[in-house]
C-alpha cells in the first residue's frame, strides 16, 4: 500500500470523523470541495461575489403552515362584500378559471382536492401606512410602523397544495422531485465566510421533518447549524464530549496541529493536509464565540424590551431575533428563523382562523418591527436583505366553518433592506385574492433576488452534472430593486 496515500487518508478519515463537535463542520466543508474538484477537475467557488453586491447578509423568516395573504399583506374587501356567496354568484365567478392565466406550470387543486367557493369575510381591519400608504392588516402594527422599508409581493404562486410546499419554498422543487439544495445551502457554498470564528448558516426554530437538509448534492457542510437561545448550551455537538478546560482544549489542538504540520513537510503531494489545520482552531473559536452572541447580556434594557424579551407572548421569537441581529453584526451570511414548526405549521388556520392568526401576528410582529428598527438605526439595514415568507397563502373561501384551506395560486411575501426598493408593492391578485393575475412570480423569483442581492448568478454556481431548470433558478424581481 503507497504510505503517503494512506496517511492522506487516514488523516482525512480523522479530520473528518473526530468527535470535537465543530470540527468535523468546518473540516467537512474544506475536504468536500476538495473531493469534487479531484474527482471533476471543476474549481469551486472562491468565496467572492461575480459582480458587486448590495447586500452582506440575510435573515430569512419563513412561517410555517401557511400565513393568510387576505388578513395580512393583501387586503380585499370584495371578499367580506360578497361573504356567504358561492364565487359563482359574484361578478368575479370567471377567477378558479386557470385557462385565462397562462400559467407556467399546470395549477393543482386546492388541498384535499377540493375548491372552497363559499366566501369567508375578512377576519382582521386593514389601515394605510407610512408616507407609501401601503395598506396592511390590524395585526401587524409594529411591521406596519416600518412598511416604507418593505418590499411587498403580492402576486407569488407555488404548485403544491400541501405542506411539503415548505420544501418547495426553499428549494424551489417539490419534495417528490429530484433534491436541491436550499437558498441558504447555495448561499453558504457561493459565498463562505465573513467571520472564521462563527457558523456562516444558522437555523432557529423548529423545521418539519421534510424541510431539514440544506446542502443536499452540495454536501452536509452546507446544511445549516440549528441553534438556541441559550448562553449555556447554544448547538448541539458544540461542546467535546468529555469535560476539558480551555488549557486543556489548547494543548490537543497544538499537538494535531504539530502533527499535521509535520505531514504536510514530509508528504507535500498530499493538498488536503495543511488546508485542514485551521478545522480545529476554527471550532475551538465556535465553541466561546456563540455561546457570547446569544447572551443578551450587554443588551440595553431599551432593546430587549422593543424585541419584547419582557413579553411572555413574543419572548422566543424575540430572542432569535434579537440573536439574528447580533450574528449580522458579527459578519454572519445567512440566519434562516422559521416560526411555527410542529406538524403542519402554526399558522395552518383551517378552522379559527382569527383566533389562529391573532396568537401569532402577537408572537412575530413585535420582534420583526423591532429588528427593522434596530438594524436601520445601527446602520445594518442597507448591508441586511430581511424576508417574510410562508408556503403559501389561504383560500378566500371558507372550509365550512371559521377558517381557510390551503392556497397555492396566490400569497404575498415582503423584502426589507440590502438593497431592496422600501415602500413598494409589487404585483397584484384578482379581487378576490384567488389568483396573481399581476406581474406573477413562482417562489425561485424570490430566491433569485436574494442571490442577485448578494452578488451572485445561480447559474455560475452550478455544479457539473447537476443541471438545473430554468425555472429553479428563477429571475430576478428588478421593479421591487434599488
Amino acid at each position: 500500500m503507497n504510505h503517503a496515500h494512506f496517511l492522506s487518508a487516514s488523516r482525512r478519515a480523522f479530520l473528518t470523523n473526530a468527535g470535537l463537535g465543530f470540527s468535523g463542520l468546518a473540516a467537512s466543508v474544506m475536504l468536500h470541495r476538495d473531493s469534487m474538484a479531484e474527482v471533476s477537475g471543476w474549481t469551486p467557488p472562491n468565496g467572492k461575489p461575480h459582480f458587486p453586491a448590495k447586500a452582506k447578509s440575510v435573515i430569512w423568516l419563513f412561517m410555517n403552515g401557511g400565513v393568510s395573504h387576505l388578513e395580512s399583506f393583501d387586503h380585499k374587501p370584495m371578499v367580506t362584500k360578497y361573504a356567504g356567496k358561492s364565487i359563482a354568484e359574484t361578478p368575479y365567478a370567471d377567477v378558479q378559471n386557470p385557462d385565462k392565466l397562462a400559467f407556467e406550470r399546470a395549477p393543482v387543486p386546492d388541498a384535499n382536492g377540493l375548491q372552497r367557493n363559499t366566501l369567508f369575510p375578512l377576519q382582521v381591519g386593514f389601515r394605510k401606512h407610512g408616507e407609501s400608504g401601503i395598506e396592511v392588516s390590524d395585526w401587524f402594527p409594529h411591521t406596519a410602523k416600518n412598511v416604507d422599508k418593505l418590499a411587498v409581493v403580492r402576486s407569488m404562486w407555488t404548485t403544491d397544495s400541501n405542506h411539503g410546499a415548505q420544501t418547495q419554498f426553499h428549494t424551489g422543487r417539490h419534495m417528490l422531485d429530484p433534491v436541491q439544495p436550499t437558498l441558504g445551502g447555495w448561499v453558504h457554498y457561493g459565498l463562505g465566510s465573513l467571520n472564521d470564528n462563527l457558523p456562516q448558516f444558522i437555523s432557529m426554530g423548529t423545521r418539519e421533518y421534510w424541510n431539514r437538509k440544506d446542502g443536499h448534492y452540495l454536501g452536509p457542510a452546507h446544511d445549516a447549524v440549528p441553534l438556541r437561545i441559550d448562553p449555556a448550551n447554544p448547538l448541539d455537538f458544540g461542546q467535546p464530549q468529555a469535560t476539558f478546560s480551555g488549557d486543556a482544549q489548547r494543548i490537543g489542538f497544538d499537538l494535531v496541529e504539530a502533527l499535521n504540520r509535520e505531514t504536510t513537510t514530509a508528504y507535500p503531494d498530499d493538498p488536503a493536509t495543511a488546508a485542514r489545520i485551521a478545522s480545529y482552531e476554527l471550532a475551538f473559536r465556535m465553541q466561546r464565540s456563540v455561546p457570547e452572541v446569544v447572551d443578551f447580556a450587554d443588551e440595553t434594557e431599551e432593546t430587549k424590551h422593543l424585541y419584547g424579551l419582557d413579553q411572555p407572548h413574543c419572548r422566543e421569537f424575540a430572542g432569535q431575533l434579537l440573536a439574528a441581529r447580533r450574528f449580522v453584526e458579527r459578519g454572519v451570511r445567512f440566519v434562516q428563523i422559521q416560526h411555527g414548526g410542529g406538524g403542519a405549521g402554526a399558522w395552518d388556520a383551517h378552522g379559527g382562523l382569527k383566533a389562529n392568526h391573532e396568537k401569532n401576528t402577537r408572537a412575530v410582529d413585535q420582534p420583526i418591527g423591532a429588528l427593522l428598527t434596530d438594524l436601520e438605526r445601527r446602520g445594518l439595514l442597507d448591508e441586511t436583505l430581511v424576508v417574510f415568507a410562508t408556503e403559501f397563502g389561504r383560500t378566500p373561501g371558507t372550509q365550512g366553518s371559521d377558517g381557510r384551506d390551503h392556497h397555492p395560486f396566490a400569497f404575498s411575501v415582503w423584502l426589507a433592506g440590502g438593497g431592496i426598493k422600501g415602500g413598494t408593492v409589487h404585483g397584484a391578485t384578482d379581487e378576490l385574492g384567488f389568483h396573481a393575475v399581476e406581474d406573477r412570480h413562482y417562489v425561485t423569483d424570490v430566491h433569485a433576488t436574494i442571490l442577485h442581492q448578494l452578488g451572485l448568478d445561480s447559474r455560475r454556481l452550478e455544479v457539473p452534472g447537476r443541471k438545473r431548470l430554468a425555472i429553479d433558478h428563477g429571475t430576478p424581481i428588478h421593479a421591487i430593486i434599488s
